[in-house]
């Protein structure tokens, strides 16, 4: 019998990669392909990258680097070892990849992935293999379904792909580019997904896309869904505890999605919603087409339908152009939100973008120090948002083992880390736990006296 092969596959940036690295497992398995998490192990190395954060390409070159050594080595013991890249550095540079980095014998781009095991055939044949078409298929319909044992493996939360792509050409994004224009998957091919995953111990599902509230999928009365549709139809599958989507355009937050967060008691009350400045003038250099005034507007309507819903947004700083008061216009706009946590970048050029040819560079000493004044602000809304729920009693849902002994770490409703002692047996169950200690980066609890245990068959 032919021993299995073995892939690492690693992903780098956005839900989305992690989501692309499980499917290419799931689809490399009916070829023979075991996942193994050592590098050192593996027969391929896929390593899936992002091109939204900053240096993506630097970084990748150096992780080749490092898995050119365990491909040498793997050599020098008879084994032959491919890499591969994938994901959106691999759509943006294809053939670049392949001239630079001789250890490379695979490029693949993010709509080609179910064609991987014949690429990967071919690679091991000895050809260098670059795809990175867009083919007319939907590749979707040809990914192999994770396997049951895969599910279960990777824990009680999930991402689900429900869109992929997007239309709105902000002028720093590489997006449009690599992931295409906008697509949505059919409702009953989600509805399917998350119906296995549930039915194989997944608790939590996040629907995901680079514009997920731009969901328009076709639905099985033949017209278009919208995300908050497609959420209601979710929440009814059995055994579904938790409900989240992201990422989120402020021009795509719909009435009926923002009343599905009053109306549906799965979905949680957490909303990553990217505004990426505060100040309408860089919003416009950013063709965001939303202003200060609409997004804050936007945050009022989602606190009215929900009072507990908590925010975190994406932000750029330094983008060309941007000078002192228009930083300080995002830094008011943070104080005035209040966000639960946030993510920041200093401004990046990605080539064949329009904010890479604007004109008003803004110094990268002068970018860094607004990020760092930026994070600052940042970091003060954080703690006072977790400072609230010293004392609380939350509803958590277990997902791991901790790193004590007798240790379970879960999440609230607001995606913080929560870690309680608690018995094994409790991982997948949504608990009361009372918060006694607000650390750095979790909070810590103990199980309420009276804890009610959600779950299937509890």
């Amino acid at each position: 019998m032919t021993q299995a092969r073995k892939v690492h596959v690693k992903s780098f940036g956005c839900q989305m990669n992690v989501y692309d690295s499980h499917r290419m497992a799931d689809t490399l398995a009916p070829a023979g392909y075991a996942e193994t998490l050592e590098p050192s192990d593996a027969d391929l190395v896929i390593l899936n990258t992002c091109h939204i954060r900053e240096k993506a390409a630097e970084k990748l070159y150096s992780e080749i680097g490092r898995m050119r050594a365990l491909k040498e080595a793997a050599a020098a013991q008879g084994r032959k070892m491919l890499i591969a890249v994938a994901g959106c550095v691999a759509q943006a540079q294809g053939d670049e990849i392949i001239k630079r980095a001789r250890a490379v014998d695979l490029v693949i781009g993010s709509q080609s992935y179910h064609r991987l095991p014949g690429m990967v055939a071919r690679a091991f044949a000895g050809e260098r293999v670059v795809d990175t078409e867009f083919p007319i298929e939907d590749k979707f319909d040809a990914l192999a379904p994770p396997a049951r044992e895969a599910i279960r493996r990777r824990g009680v939360s999930s991402f689900v792909t429900v869109q992929e792509g997007c239309d709105k050409f902000c002028t720093f994004c590489v997006v449009p580019y690599t992931r295409g224009a906008e697509t949505s998957r059919p409702v009953d091919k989600i509805v399917a997904e998350v119906e296995r995953l549930v039915a194989n111990g997944v608790r939590e599902v996040t629907l995901i896309g680079q514009n997920v509230n731009a969901y328009h999928g076709p639905g099985p009365d033949g017209s278009a869904w919208g995300l908050a549709r497609l959420l209601r139809r979710v929440s009814e599958i059995p055994g579904l505890l938790r409900l989240r989507y992201t990422t989120s355009h402020p021009r795509d937050m719909s009435d009926d999605l923002i009343a599905a967060h009053a109306e549906l008691p799965a979905l949680m009350p957490f909303v990553h919603l990217p505004v990426q400045s505060g100040s309408d003038r860089i919003l416009a250099a950013m063709n965001r087409r939303h202003t200060r005034a609409d997004y804050l507007s936007l945050v009022a309507r989602l606190r009215r339908a929900r009072a507990d819903i908590a925010l975190s947004s994406d932000f750029i700083v330094g983008f060309p152009g941007e000078s002192e008061a228009d930083f300080r216009a995002t830094l008011s706009l943070v104080e005035e939100v209040g966000f639960a946590g946030a993510f920041s970048f200093m401004y990046s050029a990605r080539p064949g973008t329009p904010a890479a040819d604007m004109d008003n560079q803004v110094p990268p000493q002068v970018k860094a120090e607004r990020l760092q004044r930026l994070q600052a602000a940042i970091a003060r809304g954080q703690r006072a948002f977790n400072a609230g729920f010293a004392g609380r009693t939350i509803d958590v849902l277990l997902e791991k083992p901790g790193r004590l002994a007798g240790q379970l770490v879960g999440r609230s409703p607001y995606l913080q880390a929560v870690q309680v002692m608690a018995p094994r047996a409790l991982i997948g169950s949504v608990v009361s736990v009372t918060i006694t200690e607000i650390g750095s980066n979790s909070l810590f609890g103990e199980l309420a006296g009276a804890t009610e245990r959600i779950a299937v068959g509890a």
